[in-house]
């Protein structure tokens, strides 16, 4: 095969040339097409032609505006990674956003700024290389991640110059169509990766964005993923749900006195809660119904772990029922058993419900 898309021999150089072999693999895993050998020398500068062809100007045009609208990006800041020469940044920077750029070839970044373009010589590998306009709204990575050594770590980094619930436009040539039509021509050097639906999906996915969606475009040779930067999960709710619950149960506990009250069971939520409320020396004992617990003491809060019969030899005013699933089954033995002496509580997941 040739040995790059963008080496072309010229009359010094003809003689000695000569092709290479390309080892075609795939993840027995994720099921990614990819290279065996080494990216081109110059993997890191995007190469395009695509500013030679009207129709494709044209059809930049409606996917980027609808890219903005559809993500509400109208104002906002939008990078192109992987930007060449400015051929698609040029059209960007025609619609109602702020456009920039980032690419490796300092004479590609000179001649878009010549063109008055916001362009800016990088190249983004890992998670701690950032760039001097961050954080982004938007990003648009066009037909570039296949030629990356690492498109995870580039992704990665990507993902951390963006703001939060930033959007993103990923393109990579169409492995589907390739593999439909047995395009045995369509290897080359330059590309390391070949990416299908499925497995550009799962990439991007594993990488910090989520997947709005994926489909083909411009005669099927394209694969286009809209992406939205996956955010940190909201952990707030965690800690409104705890405090809300420890109140309860104190303002029930004080109700009685030192010693008055008990607890139903010594699975692993209730042990949690036990600990995060501080119950050690407010709750008499614990029952549970399992023999080997029975004799033990709760991890941190070191509360005594009983069986049923406390209730009777050592005997409370309450029981707080801390028994998830099981917790109506318990609240039946004990009225069954001591015909309403004992007042009842259960700690539900939404509060504690007085019975």
């Amino acid at each position: 095969m040739p040995a790059a898309a963008q080496f072309l021999p010229d009359v010094d150089s003809v003689e000695k040339e000569r092709g290479v072999e390309l080892e075609v693999c795939q993840c027995p895993r994720c099921g990614l097409v990819q290279l065996s050998g080494d990216p081109v020398p110059y993997y890191k500068q995007v190469v395009r032609a695509a500013g030679f062809s009207e129709e494709m100007t044209q059809f930049r045009k409606r996917q980027f505006a609808d890219f903005i609208g559809w993500f509400s990006l109208e104002g906002k800041k939008i990078v192109e990674i992987g930007c060449g020469r400015g051929e698609y940044l040029s059209i960007l920077a025609k619609l109602n956003v702020e456009a920039y750029g980032v690419e490796y070839s300092q004479d590609a970044v000179d001649h878009c700024v010549k063109e008055g373009l916001r362009v800016a010589r990088g190249f983004l590998e890992s998670e701690k290389d950032s760039l001097a306009d961050a954080p982004f709204d938007g990003f648009l990575m066009m037909n570039f991640l296949e030629h990356l050594p690492d498109p995870g770590s580039s992704l990665t980094g990507i993902g951390a110059n963006l703001a939060g619930r930033a959007a993103g436009l990923v393109e990579v040539p169409n492995f589907d169509m390739i593999l439909a039509n047995n395009l045995f021509s369509e290897f080359i050097g330059d590309h390391l990766f070949y990416f299908t639906k499925e497995t550009l999906t799962s990439t991007l996915s594993r990488n910090g964005f989520e997947v709005v969606d994926c489909r083909e475009e411009w005669h099927g040779y394209i694969l286009s993923a809209r992406v939205i930067k996956r955010p940190p999960l909201d952990l707030a709710g965690f800690c409104e749900r705890q405090s809300k619950l420890e109140s309860e149960v104190n303002e029930y506990l004080g109700r009685f006195g030192a010693n008055e009250v008990a607890a139903w069971g010594a699975g692993h939520q209730a042990l949690a809660f036990m600990a995060l409320a501080g119950l050690a020396g407010k709750i008499r004992y614990v029952v549970d119904s399992a023999p080997f617990k029975q004799g033990k003491y709760t991890p941190a809060t070191h509360i005594p772990i009983v069986s049923a019969d406390s209730l009777r030899s050592a005997p409370v005013k309450a029981v707080i029922i801390m028994a998830a699933s099981y917790s109506d089954e318990v609240a039946r033995i004990i009225r069954e058993k001591f015909s309403g002496k004992i007042d009842l509580a259960i700690l539900r997941d939404h509060g504690l419900e007085y019975l």
